[in-house]
């Protein structure tokens, strides 16, 4: 008998055992972690990789503010666009109609209002000294001055030094070519939010039918259906909040011109920008346009403030109400945790998309969550 022969046979031999046992099973290579050595090895290993995945997150952070921002910009333009269909225009004119509108609002807006806000904010340093001249001259001043002592006007002569001192403004602003640098990477990260949210809102429909082919079969429906409402309050509520914000910007404005206060179109951008704040930005900017309108006159500031109250409540309990009609109704505490996390992880961007993310949550809870927990029993 041949040496192969011989070791077909003994193969075939091993092969009858193992049947005779039961089926055989294929080899496998086993590698055991059990070991000191091994377990530090792939532990480190681990941490090395959670390690450049954060970095690599970090790095790429900017990438992802803008893809969030821009696509909460096509859920808040959707509803538009939506509209338009409504009125039988097709989903690509309407996008083209709404965009169009939108820069022709924002290129109008920022030709009325930035070379008027440059200019004033130039004559606010310019005019700052006589403001607090005039301030010290007031009856505010002189029961400040009695009730705090000498040192309060050593205290505002600190801070006019502070403020008009070029020095102080150039490390403030980290220096003109720094400051102008971010000027333009701001522009250009509007110009890149703009570019996104085009492309968004134009297959937004294709990305939330993908999205729900990615559950099961049986629960696609379901998950549709919350999708379309998810989609929906947002649009709803972002669209509510930039309606909100122009009443604000155009009520300070207003205002600001009727009673006579300095740099009303300055006041104007600011009330809109702090009004985009969920919950404390209306508060805020009462706080500081109250607060710079007793540099004119402490009567003056006293009836902006009351009358700026008034508004406030109005918006509270008549503005808002019938503009959010619409988006999903967010406990308020739960509308200051969420604010607060958003604001702590992603600035002002994180505070603007805090309460629409906290709605789809308790959407998700309401309607995923609890129902499933009350099948059980």
């Amino acid at each position: 008998m041949s040496e192969s022969t011989a070791d077909a046979a003994a193969g075939g031999a091993a092969g009858g055992v193992a049947g005779a046992h039961g089926s055989r099973q294929p080899r496998t290579l086993a590698i055991s972690i059990s070991g000191p050595f091994a377990v530090g090895f792939f532990g480190t290993l681990g941490g090395l990789i959670a390690i450049l995945l954060g970095v690599a997150v970090s790095r790429v952070s900017t990438v992802i503010i803008y893809v969030v921002f821009a696509l909460f910009v096509a859920l808040g333009l959707d509803p538009i666009v939506r509209a338009l269909q409504r009125a039988r225009i097709g989903r690509p004119w309407a996008i083209v109609i709404v965009y169009a509108a939108f820069a022709l609002v924002m290129v109008g807006v920022l030709w009325l209002i930035i070379p008027v806000v440059v200019a004033q904010v130039g004559q606010f340093f310019t005019d700052l000294p006589a403001a607090v001249e005039s301030f010290k001259g007031s009856e505010f001043f002189a029961w400040l001055q009695g009730s705090f002592g000498g040192g309060f006007d050593a205290l505002l002569a600190q801070v006019q030094q502070f403020i008009t001192d070029p020095a102080h403004l150039a490390a403030i602003s980290g220096g003109v070519l720094q400051f102008g640098a971010g000027v333009a990477s701001t522009v250009s990260g509007l110009i890149i939010v703009l570019v996104l949210s085009l492309y968004f809102l134009a297959s937004l429909t294709v990305m939330k039918r993908s999205f729900a082919r990615l559950a099961p079969r049986r629960v696609r429906g379901t998950v549709r259906t919350m999708i379309d409402q998810i989609t929906d309050s947002i649009g709803a509520y972002l669209m509510g909040m930039v309606i909100l914000a122009l009443c604000n910007s155009a009520v300070a404005l207003l205002l600001t011109l009727v009673l006579g206060l300095p740099f009303p179109a300055l006041m104007g951008v600011i009330a809109f920008c702090l009004t985009l704040i969920p919950l404390i930005g209306s508060v805020l900017f009462w706080v500081i346009a109250s607060g710079l309108a007793l540099f004119t006159s402490p009567l003056t500031a006293l009836i902006f403030a009351i009358v700026y109250l008034v508004y406030m409540q109005l918006e509270a309990y008549v503005l808002t109400p019938r503009v959010m009609n619409r988006a999903v109704a967010v406990p308020g505490a739960l509308v200051v945790i969420g604010a607060l996390v958003g604001g702590t992880l992603l600035g002002l961007l994180g505070a603007l998309v805090a309460v629409p993310v906290t709605a789809s949550i308790l959407l998700i809870i309401t309607q995923v969550l609890i129902p499933r927990q009350d099948a059980k029993g």
